[in-house]
């Protein structure tokens, strides 16, 4: 999924909530990427990320949805630092859990299926909980951040591979970052 579009959907990272974190890139640059900036294209992205809901998105829920992933980035980055997120931002992120009851409801339609999110509370609620779900796991082991001082992308890596986040703009700065480094460090 790998793109140099720099508004196309990222869902490469390794799980949907970390998804959420790269619909807005480049998030500590000066010129951020928001990736869901209208009602319309966080709809889009919701189906891409199969919890489409059974009601329209409304402006609210694009809102909130913005509002979960600014509240999950300081905890990812916190958790991958090996540091204890700020207090303000794990109640806000309760909230997000408690907000919505959203029963499991499986059904068989050529594969497994879980039925669609009630509204886009529901689809945010499911998001939230997969993000507590491997931030308190043992998966919290395999996320990483991507060096850049402009992304800070967190992404899941599990080979334990990665060095740069998916985006292929990242590992390409990176690079030549540092080719220019050795070269400047070997004389020409």
């Amino acid at each position: 999924m790998a793109t140099n579009d720099p508004a196309a959907f990222r869902l490469d990272c390794g799980a949907t909530w970390l998804n959420l974190l790269a619909t807005k890139g480049r998030a500590f640059g000066a010129r951020p990427v928001e990736r869901i900036p209208d009602v319309p294209r966080f709809a889009r992205w919701l189906d891409a990320c199969e919890l489409a809901p059974a009601r329209p998105v409304v402006p609210a829920d694009l809102e909130r949805a913005r509002r979960l992933r600014e509240v999950l980035r300081p905890i990812a980055l916190a958790t991958v630092d090996g540091e204890a997120p700020a207090d303000g931002d794990v109640q806000e992120l309760a909230g997000f859990l408690d907000a919505v009851a959203d029963p499991v409801v499986l059904a068989v339609d050529g594969r497994l299926v879980r039925a669609a999110p009630a509204d886009g509370g529901a689809a945010l609620g499911r998001i939230a909980r997969q993000a507590v779900d491997q931030l308190t796991g043992p998966e919290r082991a395999f996320l990483k951040v991507c060096p850049e001082d402009d992304c800070r992308g967190v992404f899941a890596d599990p080979a334990d591979r990665r060095r740069w986040c998916p985006s292929p703009a990242c590992a390409s700065r990176g690079r030549v970052r540092a080719l220019r480094a050795r070269r400047t460090a070997g004389g020409g």
